[in-house]
């Protein structure tokens, strides 16, 4: 699974081949394998502001997450079942993962951004039958637990309470010892939703093996990973795919200490200090992340920095912030891509010659990856197409959730449709160009319009709405959002900002729009669809610095 000791990309690509186990889980991987070697390697470290900081080793977390693993079992979660986890970067967060993987069961990891309405078509369409929280969680899940048959047992790292176990309660009463399953490398582990970028959102399935599947990309993006004394960190979401999959769960089975964080929004005098006070040598940061990291002045004389490497993924990383990364930090910022579905298969690294402002890198050794048209056919050297990737490989997912049918759609001629734009040149390097479809890029997250409008719509003042993209010089893009009220109702700003907080409280506060424009009529086709591409052209037209503004 891991790269060779070859210094050129071209001999790493040629040469590298699968070897995935024929049988593998997650949860020893990441945990009792280490444990059984060194069980007081230290794998996470968690930083306080205060500057109590405390760790947690391998034989630690082994033991921890037998016992969790055992509480699950004795509260009825059988393998197979979904598990859902709506907690942030912490201690409890990684055992109830790496229970979840032991047992054979699937994880289904949530953000805390979610609104109510966000949260209960999640664990309705996954049929969760339990979930992990803390307290924050738990108000959402209030309104909505009546109208969750299946959610048979939710759990709290906050304590015990009226309907709800006590996570640490659930440890103590449970013996640190449970025989992990034997799981194949096909055998479902992880589902993670879609941003609903067509339609409503989807539970992607992943197999124990989409793991390590994932070292190839983390060891070239972060320029032989590890080596010693590498400690990662992001500010990256762990029930995102970047966070979970591009950081915390592929260090762990390499043996690297993952640093987590309080959730906070974010600040980047902060995250220079969690670098800094943590000896952070690895970091994986989101382009807008990057960005926001601009405003500190000449942050090597502020802080005692020791990185090493930064990836970044997530949106276009830009030419601007990489350069402006190199000089300022002193590192080259290694962009790559993926999604949901199939992530980490195209990276940059410096450390292997493939490093180019303005380009994402090329595909990372064991994964095939080309721009292809609608019917999945290659295009000539750069022409622009669907960036593809070729099964079958082993990041790629199991497939949607109970949908056949999406399943079934997402490919082409045996080539996966990311669904988005990009082109290759005669280098090899590949550029995200754009979308083929209405996806919103912002601070990070895709973010797909048909749930927002669905939100939208449930205001009992809107009668139509539409969501664009539009250009954000920090965020990449803001969600604006077209309005059309019921008649008898009159625009006001009023109004306006009781509906970004209508949908911010429903769905997720990265997805409520940031513009409302209350509008007469919305651009329809004649079978009565929205023709967003005309609205999106208006929001880049006002935006400044536009050629149309």
């Amino acid at each position: 699974m891991k790269l060779p000791p070859l210094d050129t990309y071209e001999a790493l690509y040629r040469d590298f081949r699968w070897e995935i186990p024929a049988r593998f889980n997650m949860g020893h991987a990441v945990c009792d394998a280490w444990a059984e070697q060194e069980p007081d390697r230290i794998c996470l470290q968690h930083f306080n502001p205060d500057g109590n900081h405390f760790s947690m080793s391998y034989g630690e977390l082994r033991d921890r997450s037998a016992s969790f693993a055992n509480a699950l079992v004795s509260l009825g979660v059988q393998a197979g079942d979904r598990v859902a986890l709506l907690l942030p970067q912490g201690f409890e967060t990684v055992v109830a993962h790496v229970a979840i993987y032991k047992m054979g069961a699937i994880a289904l990891p949530l953000a805390l951004l979610f609104g109510a309405e966000a949260l209960e078509y999640r664990l309705k369409t996954s049929g969760a039958s339990a979930i992990v929280t803390n307290r924050f969680g738990l108000e959402r899940l209030h309104p909505i637990r009546d109208r969750l048959p299946e959610l048979a047992q939710v759990i709290s790292i906050d304590g015990a309470e009226e309907g709800v176990a006590g996570f640490a309660d659930l440890e103590a009463a449970h013996p640190p010892l449970f025989e992990v399953a034997d799981t194949g490398p096909d055998d479902p582990a992880l589902m993670i939703f879609t941003s609903g970028t067509t339609g409503p959102p989807k539970g992607a399935l992943h197999g124990h093996r989409v793991l390590p599947g994932h070292i190839p990309g983390m060891q070239f993006a972060h320029e032989g990973f590890p080596q010693a004394g590498d400690r990662l960190w992001t500010p990256s979401d762990w029930a995102w795919a970047g966070g979970l999959l591009n950081a915390l769960l592929p260090s762990l089975m390499l043996g690297v200490p993952v640093v987590s964080s309080p959730a906070q929004k974010f600040d980047p005098h902060m995250a220079f200090r969690i670098m800094a006070e943590m000896e952070v040598r690895n970091a994986f940061i989101p382009p807008t992340a990057l960005r926001l990291l601009k405003a500190v002045d000449s942050p090597r004389a502020q802080y005692d920095l020791k990185l090493r490497t930064i990836g970044s993924a997530g949106e276009a990383l830009g030419r601007e912030t990489f350069e402006w990364a190199r000089s300022a930090l002193g590192v080259s910022v290694n962009e790559f891509f993926g999604q949901t579905e199939c992530n980490f298969v195209l990276s940059s690294s410096e450390a292997f010659g493939v490093s180019r402002a303005g380009a994402t890198g090329k595909p990372v050794p064991g994964h095939r990856v080309a721009i292809v048209d609608a019917e999945g056919i290659e295009v000539p050297v750069g022409e622009s197409g669907q960036i593809a990737i070729k099964r079958p490989d082993p990041v790629m997912f199991l497939g949607y959730w109970q949908n056949e049918a999406a399943t079934e759609a997402k490919f082409a001629n045996d080539w996966l449709l990311t669904g988005d734009i990009g082109r290759q040149d005669a280098d090899g390097y590949i550029s995200f160009v754009g979308r083929d479809d209405d996806v919103i890029t912002s601070s990070g997250y895709r973010i797909g319009p048909s749930e927002i409008e669905d939100c939208l719509g449930g205001h009992p003042a809107v009668q139509l709405a539409a969501a664009v993209g539009k250009p954000d010089v920090v965020r990449t893009e803001i969600v604006k959002a077209y309005v059309v009220l019921v008649p008898g109702r009159e625009p006001s700003e009023v109004l306006a900002v009781e509906i970004r907080e209508w949908v911010k409280t429903r769905l997720s506060m990265h997805e409520y729009p940031r513009e409302i424009e209350f509008v007469d009529a919305l651009p329809l086709t004649t079978s009565g669809k929205v023709i967003r591409r005309l609205l999106r052209e208006r929001a880049i037209a006002e935006t400044p610095g536009s050629s149309a503004s």
